[in-house]
């Protein structure tokens, strides 16, 4: 057989089809499609870079690469997507966990380190959020909900397929799905922020993803203005508000906490150094 069709040649050629095609990861993209198709782990690809592909092999493959080439996020394709070091299965029907939203894990778990109660993750997805505060909290109760019930029954499975056993996920639109008289420690969201024209909408992995899951009005903070508004009857006093947003919403998220009455409002950056999380605390 031809050694055109070995491991190393086919990730070669691959990642320059993709580089072509704009990806901004292509030789991690390529990598991840064929490891999928083989069904094998990285470390296959490193140990037999020698070994011949045959014509059954490379078909589902290069079926996979044609997808990502027209711009379907690998997560989409391959139906899973790491986070918090959880693999966590994934849908078009949620927005792909990115490692950004990671930084408002790590806030929200010193939040809840710091005080007794439960935990409520609003636009819950996958049920990223949520399952990693409640892998990293074992004894403490978190909830997701969501809007799409299929988000619902997604972040259902991740939790038993992960065996976390003490975060549930319920249907509805924001705080609708809790008994009056709930309350929470800490609620976090990564709820829709984008504003409706923005050009980021048209571009990369965004395409692909569902508009109610990123689009907001009011320049991307009515969802924002809603749950902070909504969230000061379901927190715990001196609870704690955190939200995931837009590189430059932080100055009108800080406005909208401090209009509502929260205290010790403050925003933070992500890794790349961009205001990506603001929180404040209620007191009643």
């Amino acid at each position: 057989m031809s050694a055109t069709n070995s491991v190393e040649n086919t990730l070669k050629r691959a990642t320059q089809q993709l580089q072509e095609s704009g990806s901004d990861s292509p030789s991690l993209d390529a990598a991840v499609l064929l490891c999928h198709a083989l069904d094998k782990p990285r470390s296959f690809l490193m140990t037999w870079p020698e070994k011949e592909l045959s014509v059954q092999e490379l078909a589902p493959f290069e079926a996979l690469l044609a997808r990502r080439l027209t711009g379907e996020p690998v997560a989409y394709i391959v139906g899973e997507r790491e986070f918090w070091s959880l693999p966590l299965e994934v849908s078009p029907t949620t927005l792909i966990p990115r490692p950004d939203t990671e930084r408002l894990v790590e806030l929200a778990l010193d939040k809840a380190f710091a005080c007794d109660g439960d935990i409520l993750d609003l636009g819950t997805g996958t049920g990223a959020i949520a399952l990693a505060l409640a892998s990293e909290m074992p004894t403490r109760r978190v909830v997701g909900i969501d809007l799409m019930e299929e988000a619902q029954q997604l972040a259902s499975r991740n939790a038993k397929r992960l065996a976390i056993n003490n975060a549930e996920f319920l249907a509805g639109s924001w705080f609708e799905p809790l008994q009056a008289g709930t309350q929470f420690a800490v609620i976090v969201s990564n709820p829709p922020y984008i504003e409706e024209n923005d050009p980021h909408l048209t571009q990369g992995d965004v395409r692909f993803e569902p508009l109610s899951a990123l689009v907001a009005a009011e320049q991307g903070l009515a969802d924002i203005r809603h749950i902070t508004n909504n969230a000061r009857q379901f927190l715990s006093n001196d609870g704690w508000l955190l939200f995931e947003h837009g590189y430059d919403q932080g100055l009108a998220v800080r406005e909208i906490f401090t209009e509502m009455g929260y205290q010790d409002v403050e925003t933070f950056q992500d890794y790349g150094h961009n205001d990506r999380v603001t929180l404040g605390r209620y007191t009643k």
